[in-house]
């Protein structure tokens, strides 16, 4: 067994002791494999294993390792920012998008969707801790800009992502997590039935489980330090 494989295998079992702790089961998160920086190899194994849906932050490093791996059945996540001339790229290779924050971005996406592909699935990227650098919506502004996407034809408004700042300990991060789950709560309680709440990535999955992720963004745990 590779090390990549060994530690999916205790990145699950730490899920799974997570959803125990919040009276959850363990097939309501899904494990999302940060794969940013590390090469074709590392995903292969990683695949081997049984892990299927990568993250990728940078777009050109990402298309190449999807063209060398287009002969396996991977799910690829655009979850660092997209400027405006990568969003063609996105568009092409890319299933889902958990970095949107912006309507333009928003709008090139739609409109660079191939028709022959399904509907780009997206999460809208929150920032729910106020940094001033930090990318995302404002709550404030979450529900306009949901609106908005949610008249595109080519994306699939599937939930939200934050990544907030870190936290001292297990019960601060969990507050700042459960702002984005009530955030998404407020959203589906106007019909909009949302099933994807991306947060938590290796130093916090275990508070963002306990807040209510439904997908957890984990690289160094997996993969090793960059």
């Amino acid at each position: 067994m590779t090390t990549i494989a060994r530690n999916l295998l205790a990145i699950h079992g730490r899920i799974g002791a997570a959803c125990r702790a919040a009276g959850r089961a363990p097939s309501e998160v899904r494990l999302l494999a940060v794969s940013k920086t590390f090469g074709v190899a590392q995903v292969e194994q990683a695949f081997a294993a049984g892990q299927t849906c990568f993250g990728e932050n940078y777009i050109q490093e990402a298309v190449e390792k999807i063209h060398a791996l287009r002969h396996r059945v991977i799910e690829w996540h655009c979850i660092g920012p997209i400027q405006s001339n990568k969003t063609r790229l996105v568009a092409e290779h890319f299933d889902w998008v958990q970095s949107l924050d912006r309507l333009k971005i928003a709008q090139r996406l739609d409109a660079q969707r191939p028709a022959a592909l399904a509907p780009l699935q997206v999460c809208i990227q929150v920032n729910t801790d106020g940094g001033a650098s930090k990318a995302g919506v404002s709550p404030q502004d979450l529900p306009a800009l949901v609106d908005a996407v949610r008249q595109l034809p080519r994306l699939a408004l599937r939930g939200l992502m934050t990544i907030p700042e870190p936290a001292t300990d297990f019960a601060a991060a969990t507050a700042l997590h459960a702002r984005a789950r009530q955030l998404f709560d407020a959203l589906n309680a106007r019909g909009l039935a949302l099933d994807t709440l991306s947060m938590g990535m290796s130093a916090d999955l275990d508070a963002a489980v306990q807040a209510g992720s439904t997908m957890v963004r984990v690289g160094s745990a997996i993969f090793g330090q960059r």
